[in-house]
Order: structure tokens, then C-alpha cells, then sequence
């Protein structure tokens, strides 16, 4: 009876990781987390050496500076807000949970590092761990790179207990709900012109590698998902706007779906969102509220890019109002969200 009560009492595991952020704005650091993301084979997915040489020669040396520059406009008093926003969720979520889960925070890279977190599971002697990668669409540079080092570290303990993964989120109704209850805010203190919903990039050809079914055209096979384009990022990414701009009562000549943060000359995938810009001002539009369904708390990407480069950008071409919708970093609703992912898994 004993040892029957004390396997009951164990504990669930949950680890939540987002992609991470310099441990400070400071060159050095930069340089440092620069090196580790770039470096991953899911992220620039280029023979090993040529990765090497580009991150460690061309990229981290001039990036570096200029990327510190960004992050100490980002930067404030309490550091970094992907990383407290992070931290503030975590905590909220131990609170809905309850005693009988074990909640830990990681990024997947620099700090915390997903292998102190797994450490602290593995001494708990937990039953299961439930592992909540923060990307709604699932892509190998993000989703697929947590799981491949989740794996890797637990690979290597003697004892592995059940684990789980979220591969995605895109299409989970309270996570619609949330993004919509911050856009409707602004959406209820004046009439926009035009709505946009802005995703992070990814190479074309991370998406053409992982289509075994050669299906992707990158053009309208995106408009709807199946069994044979139910990974793809970009459809995913489309669906999550169909399931935001029905929530908003939008009709489809009233959005427009785009991309971000292209990184070298290879294709991207389209359209991108600083020509999308291009051509909303050109059209005569005004005023543009932006939405970033891609990310759940606020980093260099919302904040910076999106809140005051396309800023910058659509009114040197002649637009008046640009707003930015901030992520759902500690909403309501989206702490629902995530505790209703975390019990479906137990």
C-alpha cells in the first residue's frame, strides 16, 4: 500500500520553453545567443561547415553590434520581456495547477537552459512530463529543434519517464480567443482601414524538405489544411488567420496575411510584410492594426520590428496610424489556454 500511495502522489512534470533572448543587451551576450540559435542545423539548415563559417565569420562579427543596439531599445527595467513575461506565465500557471505539477521555464537558447530544467525533473523522480514548446504553428526551426533537444538530453538518463509534446496550438479556441480580446480593444476605439496579420519568416526551403508529399506551392494549397500539409507552417499560419479574422467578423478583403524577419537572399516565404506594407499605402490605406499570431510574448520581433519599423515604414509611404496589437504575454484567457493544453495531456 505504501509504495502504491507514493506512485500516486508523484508528480507532473511541465516544461515550457520559448525560443530565448540575450542573458543583456551587451555585445558579448548578444554575440554569444546569436551564436547558439544560428548555429543550429534546424535554423540555418546548411552543411555544417558552411553554417559554421557564416555564423562565426560574417554574421555573429557585424550582426552582433548592431542586434545590441535593438535590444537595449527593448530592454528595460525588468530585462528582457520574452524572458519575464516567461517567468510571470510560468508562475501563473504553477498557481492554476496545483501541488501535484512540477512547472519549469526554459529557453531553447541561453538561459534557463532546457537541460537545468530537465535536471531539476529528472532529481523529482516525476511520473510524466508534458513538454509546451511557445510556437502556436509547429516549424523545424522552432517546435522540431525544442523536440530534438528535449530528446537528446533525456536520451541520456538511465530512467525515462512518459513524455509528451505540443507540437501546436494554432488552432486552439482559447488561444484564438485571447489574440481576439486584445484586438477587439483596438479595434473598438477606431475604424481601421485594413488589418494585418504578420508571421514570422522561414526559408522556402525548410517548407519544401518537409514536404513529403509534394504539395507545396507556396501559393493557394496553403488555403486549406489536410493530412498532407497538416505540418506546414505556412498553412498553419493561414489557418490561424481564417479562425482570428472569423472571431473579429472580418471579411477577406478586409486582411491580409504576411511575413517577416527575412534573413539573407534566399526566397522566403510570401508575401513579405514590408512589400505588403508597400502596397497597402499605395492603395490609399491609411490606418493598419497589426497582429502577430506567431508569438505569445513580446520580444525584439513584435515590439521592435513590427511596432516601430513597419511603423516607420508604412508612414514614409504615407500611412497615419500604425498599431501594433502586443502578444498575450500574461492575458487571461491565455493562461487558460496553456492550462487547459497541460490537463488534456494528463
Amino acid at each position: 500500500m505504501k509504495d502504491s500511495a507514493t506512485i500516486t502522489d508523484n508528480k507532473t512534470g511541465v516544461l515550457i520553453i520559448n525560443l530565448g533572448t540575450p542573458d543583456s543587451p551587451s555585445v558579448p551576450d548578444v554575440r554569444r545567443y546569436l551564436r547558439q540559435f544560428l548555429l543550429d542545423e534546424r535554423v540555418i539548415d546548411i552543411p555544417e561547415l558552411n553554417r559554421q563559417l557564416l555564423i562565426n565569420l560574417v554574421i555573429v562579427p557585424f550582426r552582433g553590434p548592431k542586434s545590441a543596439k535593438v535590444y537595449k531599445e527593448l530592454w528595460d527595467e525588468r530585462g528582457s520581456p520574452l524572458k519575464y513575461y516567461g517567468e510571470d506565465l510560468t508562475a501563473l500557471i504553477k498557481e492554476s495547477l496545483g501541488e501535484n505539477f512540477m512547472v519549469e521555464l526554459a529557453m531553447r537558447y541561453q538561459n534557463p537552459s532546457i537541460e537545468s530544467a530537465l535536471e531539476k525533473m529528472k532529481k523529482a523522480g516525476l511520473k510524466k512530463i508534458i513538454v509546451l514548446p511557445l510556437f502556436p504553428q509547429y516549424a523545424s526551426a522552432s517546435t522540431g529543434s525544442v523536440q530534438q533537444e528535449v530528446m537528446r538530453l533525456v536520451s541520456k538518463w538511465l530512467i525515462i519517464p512518459d513524455i509528451s509534446f505540443i507540437s501546436s496550438f494554432w488552432d486552439k479556441p482559447l488561444f484564438i480567443q485571447a489574440f481576439t480580446e486584445i484586438g477587439r480593444r483596438y479595434m473598438n476605439e477606431r475604424n481601421y482601414d485594413h488589418i494585418l496579420f504578420t508571421y514570422h519568416g522561414l526559408p522556402e526551403r525548410q517548407l519544401t524538405k518537409a514536404d513529403e508529399h509534394n504539395v507545396c506551392s507556396f501559393g493557394t494549397c496553403c488555403n486549406n489544411l489536410d493530412a498532407k500539409n497538416q505540418y506546414c507552417y505556412r498553412a498553419q499560419c493561414y489557418a490561424t488567420t481564417r479562425l482570428l479574422a472569423d472571431s473579429l467578423g472580418l471579411k477577406p478583403e478586409q486582411y491580409t496575411v504576411s511575413f517577416q524577419s527575412r534573413l539573407g537572399k534566399t526566397p522566403w516565404i510570401k508575401p513579405y510584410t514590408d512589400e505588403v506594407i508597400d502596397e497597402l499605402a499605395k492603395k490609399g490605406y491609411k490606418s493598419v492594426l497589426a497582429f502577430s499570431p506567431s508569438f505569445v510574448a513580446d520580444c525584439l520581433e513584435t515590439t521592435v520590428e513590427i511596432g516601430r519599423e513597419y511603423r516607420e515604414l508604412f508612414e514614409a509611404k504615407g500611412g497615419k496610424h500604425w498599431q501594433l496589437v502586443e502578444s498575450l504575454n500574461v492575458n487571461t484567457t491565455w493562461v487558460e489556454a496553456v492550462e487547459s493544453m497541460i490537463r488534456e495531456q494528463v
